[in-house]
């Protein structure tokens, strides 16, 4: 039985869990049940240490700093797990210790067989969680994400709609994940800029000089519309075009006033995310049509984007919660059961 087993089952009532990515860091007290007991975050990043110095020794002095200062009264707590899990891109090359991408397929019990581990010093070991890699000629990876796909397989099983059969789970953001999973099985994923290349193209292209510096309220019959005239026009013969000649639409329909400045924001959300969409249909495999489909994230953008699939004639469930802190302890208890 590894040290980490017998932490899991040796009595103690609460584990510390980590969310560490590129700008911030995501501390949660966990009981014995999975249940949140205490969540606290700052802004250290693996990209924004507190100290100095960039050499290995310093840098790892940095993480070190950035996790006692977090956590340190929590693992003070003789109850507490001497183990902590994390994920995130503090596994990455510039992480506290990379963990390195494992290949497709993978389940949870693999991604939990597959941690690295750092001495944290007075007696406590950081288990960092790997990415995963998806070979082929055109590689995709993902890290952090193969996390929130625990925590949603988790979450499905706990609702009562189960993991088996064929599940496609999208985790739309600054780089949308769509993943394909087969009987608890992560067997193929895309990757989509979409969240990124809005930001681009909104702020540092010809299409944003016409736009306003915010969007309507989310609420605002006119935004929604908008956002819907995006949709319908990736999905239209216009879109057949491809995205590079639509995005331009942005700009003409504010000179010709069909736009505000203000409805522009969600017109050309919704243009990307109409054309996210398209091109993850057209990747699909006649099987994979008739999978159950799972947004995850923040409310708004969820359903902005089954809004997006019903223009498409597919549905989809929305999961809300913090698939995150889920997934991790999911991660916890698989190492559990494997001490068993």
């Amino acid at each position: 039985m590894s040290s980490f087993c017998r932490a899991v089952s040796d009595g103690v009532t609460q584990f510390v869990a980590l969310d560490w990515g590129t700008s911030s860091l995501r501390a949660y007290l966990l009981s014995a049940s999975g249940a949140i007991l205490d969540v606290r975050g700052n802004d250290w990043g693996i990209m924004g240490l507190p100290g100095s110095g960039d050499d290995a020794a310093s840098r790892s002095a940095r993480f070190a700093q950035a996790f006692w200062q977090i956590a340190g009264d929590w693992l003070a707590q003789p109850n507490t797990s001497r183990h902590v899990v994390a994920c995130g891109m503090v596994g990455s090359a510039q992480g506290w210790r990379e963990a390195a991408y494992i290949p497709l397929p993978a389940t949870t019990d693999g991604l939990a067989g597959s941690m690295v581990s750092v001495d944290a010093g007075n007696g406590v070991q950081v288990h960092i969680a790997p990415g995963l890699i998806e070979h082929g000629e055109l590689p995709n990876v993902m890290r952090g994400e193969e996390t929130q796909i625990a925590g949603v397989l988790s979450h499905l099983e706990h609702a009562g709609l189960g993991t088996g059969g064929r599940w496609l789970i999208g985790l739309p953001g600054t780089h949308s994940k769509w993943v394909q999973v087969e009987d608890g099985v992560i067997v193929h994923f895309d990757t989509f800029m979409t969240g990124e290349v809005f930001a681009l193209l909104s702020r540092h292209s010809v299409l944003g000089r016409s736009m306003a510096e915010q969007g309507l309220d989310a609420s605002d019959p006119d935004a929604r519309q908008a956002f819907d005239r995006g949709i319908r026009n990736a999905a239209s013969l216009h879109g057949d075009r491809g995205l590079l000649s639509t995005i331009f639409s942005s700009r003409t329909l504010g000179l010709t006033h069909a736009l505000s400045g203000a409805e522009q924001i969600d017109y050309l959300s919704g243009l990307l995310i109409g054309h996210e969409i398209r091109g993850l249909l057209a990747g699909l495999a006649p099987e994979w049509r008739t999978a159950r489909v799972a947004v995850v994230g923040r409310a708004h953008l969820c359903q902005r984007y089954r809004q997006a699939m019903l223009v498409n004639d597919l549905d989809a469930i929305s999961v809300y919660e913090d698939a995150t802190v889920r997934g991790l302890w999911a991660l916890i208890s698989a190492q559990e059961q494997h001490a068993g």
